[in-house]
């Protein structure tokens, strides 16, 4: 009996073993500095990420908290709009494979406010409503309010997320998102997020009025992670990044362009880069001294801390590119690589480089997983125009430019409009109701200023891009052509990109330069209507509108006319 009694317990505790190791996560995936291809399980740097990715059984959970703050992040105080209390905010940092919950409380009672948060380049598949973008997915979430986001973290690599309304993501509103995984080349240190933005001692809301009435302002100044130095009265104020580094180590470095007006080049006095990946694309590495990078684009890069023999201390410089934008401090936006015990100014020399606005060479950007792009399903011809009206410019595409309704997103839209698709003229909705066909987007422009185009819930491939007018008889790159999620349109040029209908739900297009993101230089494609209608969880997303509808009567707010609702 007693044996019996024993072995019973026995089983029953390795039946307990058992239930209870199905629900714990698995140990996490790594790799070393000699093996960054590689990842476990089966999975690394060759895998079709598009198809599969981990399963971790692991969430990473965060909790951010939006507020007006008093900072100085140039040594210049002023109110800036940050999550938790810093710029940038917190960094979101997974695993591939894990699944990210994230609780945003929306403290902006002063600004009185909405705010939602989108987390950029996230392909969000099948999770359309997490895109967290005001009048597509959701409403706005009201001062006293909170919502969650989450989503699988299916991609690896470097990105940012930011409040998806108005200005606010360059009011500060905006922090880093670091996805672990493999890699194209090896490095021994991973340095993390560069946040690179432009900035202002005016708020961007009385910016904008400039903006709409005299075209784009100067910018006052731009950060590193963000910090810089400001002279005022032959003082200099704030203070430079500064990064150490040890002889005969490599470093990866994630570059993000946060900014709301301004294309930078960025470089390391003296340091070669090798650049592996794009956006959230891992390349095949290839090297440069410059690296452009247009607003919402991320470049990875690893470099080699090889140069001690000439100095201790090296310039890291974002450049604006006076060519599309103005800045009053362009020749000085700068950080300090310095090998040593503490940093000095240093008194290196800067790269040469053309002043310019382009993205980098095509024939750069090869993806390291082979993918070709398929021919033509469905096509949509855009041209951009610039018209003036009521004494306000207004960015169009195909003539229209784009407003849409705080209190009427997309997705509530479809919920009432049941099976019948029904879109105003200004929703610039176009409809791809079949799935896995292939969308070519044909964008021209005949003004000659760029435009880095986003394309939410897919990464595209990008077929054409050059200068003048597109010529559709020109044969286009489907062989394992550059993929990303960022694109510039060259001034005065033409960007063809492709994207599988694979991802159902309300995608938006636009430029992401913030003063046109709010101008209407967008448009959103409806996938699969009738698929990502039922994917919706309306009771969440009426919670959400009823909230921000009883809010904005309570207060007044009203959506001012030239904002155009994202």
């Amino acid at each position: 009996m007693i044996k019996y009694t024993f072995l019973l317990l026995a089983v029953t505790a390795l039946l307990f073993r058992l239930s209870v190791s199905a629900c714990v996560s698995r140990p996490p995936c790594t790799n070393t500095a000699a093996t960054r291809s590689t990842w476990c399980r089966g999975f690394d740097i060759d895998t079709n990420y598009y198809d599969k990715s981990p399963k971790t059984g692991r969430t990473r959970e965060y909790y951010l908290t939006l507020e007006q703050i008093t900072a100085a992040p140039d040594g210049f105080p002023r109110t800036i709009y940050a999550f938790n209390g810093s710029f940038p905010g917190p960094t979101i940092v997974a695993d591939w494979g894990d699944t990210v919950k994230v609780h945003i409380t929306n403290n902006l009672f002063d600004a009185r406010n909405g705010t939602t948060v989108h987390f950029h380049g996230i392909r969000q598949n099948y999770t359309n409503q997490m895109d967290g973008v005001s009048s597509i997915t959701q409403c706005p979430v009201p001062p006293g309010s909170s919502t969650t986001y989450v989503w699988k973290a299916i991609q690896y690599g470097t990105s940012w997320y930011h409040s998806h309304i108005g200005l606010q993501a360059w009011e500060g509103a905006a922090g880093s998102i670091v996805i672990n995984g493999p890699a194209t080349a090896n490095y021994d240190h991973d340095l993390g997020p560069l946040f690179l933005s432009d900035w202002t001692h005016t708020p961007v809301d009385a910016l904008y009025m400039s903006a709409l009435n005299h075209g784009p302002p100067t910018l006052a100044n731009g950060l590193l992670n963000g910090t810089n130095t400001w002279t005022r009265n032959a003082a200099t104020l704030g203070k430079r990044l500064a990064v150490p580094v040890n002889t005969g180590e490599s470093y990866r470095i994630r570059l993000i362009n946060g900014a709301i007006d301004t294309h930078f080049k960025f470089t390391i006095d003296n340091h070669t880069m090798t650049v592996i990946a794009a956006d959230f694309v891992p390349i095949v590495p290839y090297q440069t001294t410059v690296l452009d990078i247009a607003m919402g684009q991320r470049y990875d890069i690893v470099v080699e801390a090889d140069q001690a023999s000439l100095a201790s201390n090296f310039w890291m410089r974002a450049i604006p590119q006076s060519s599309c934008s103005s800045n009053a401090n362009a020749d000085d936006i700068r950080g300090i690589i310095y090998y040593g015990t503490e940093p000095n100014t240093p008194s290196t020399t800067c790269y040469d480089y053309k002043d310019a606005c382009v993205d980098e060479p095509m024939a750069s950007l090869v993806p390291h997983l082979h993918l070709d792009a398929g021919k033509q399903d469905h096509s949509d011809d855009e041209v951009v125009g610039l018209n003036r009206a009521e004494g306000v410019f207004l960015w169009t595409m195909h003539s229209v430019s784009f407003n849409t309704s705080w209190t009427n997103p997309t997705l509530l839209q479809m919920h009432n409009n049941n099976a019948i698709a029904s879109f105003a003229t200004q929703d610039h909705v176009i409809q791809l109701d079949e799935a896995n066909k292939w969308e070519y987007l044909i964008i021209h422009s005949t003004i000659p200023v760029p435009h880095p185009i986003h394309l939410h819930g897919h990464d595209f491939y990008i077929l054409a891009q050059g200068n003048g007018p597109y010529d559709s008889s020109a044969a286009v790159k489907l062989f394992n052509p550059p993929r990303r999620d960022v694109a510039v349109i060259p001034a005065s040029g033409h960007l063809v990109i492709a994207f599988k209908t694979d991802n159902p739900g309300a995608w938006l297009v636009h430029c992401h330069i913030g003063w046109h993101t709010d101008m209407g230089l967008a448009l959103q494609f409806v996938e699969q209507y009738g698929v990502a209608r039922e994917l919706v969880d309306y009771a969440r997303l009426n919670r959400t509108c009823k909230a921000w509808n009883d809010y904005a009567a309570a207060e007044g707010v009203v959506q001012y006319k030239y904002d155009d609702g994202i």
